[in-house]
């Protein structure tokens, strides 16, 4: 199913299109988040190996 022209009136798009619309303002994860989960998985790689040895 194509999608619709750029310039279609909103009260005529399909419904795919307008959810599609509406999810894509904003990023699935934050770039913050993953930084953070970065930094987590470091500490903790860190930790387990001091203590291994």
């Amino acid at each position: 199913m194509a999608a619709d022209p750029p310039d279609t009136d909103p009260a005529d798009r399909t419904p795919r299109e307008r959810g599609l619309e509406r999810r894509s303002n904003a990023p699935a994860v934050s770039p913050w988040l993953v930084i953070c989960g970065i930094l987590m998985l470091g500490a903790v790689i860190y930790v387990v190996s001091a203590l291994l040895q």
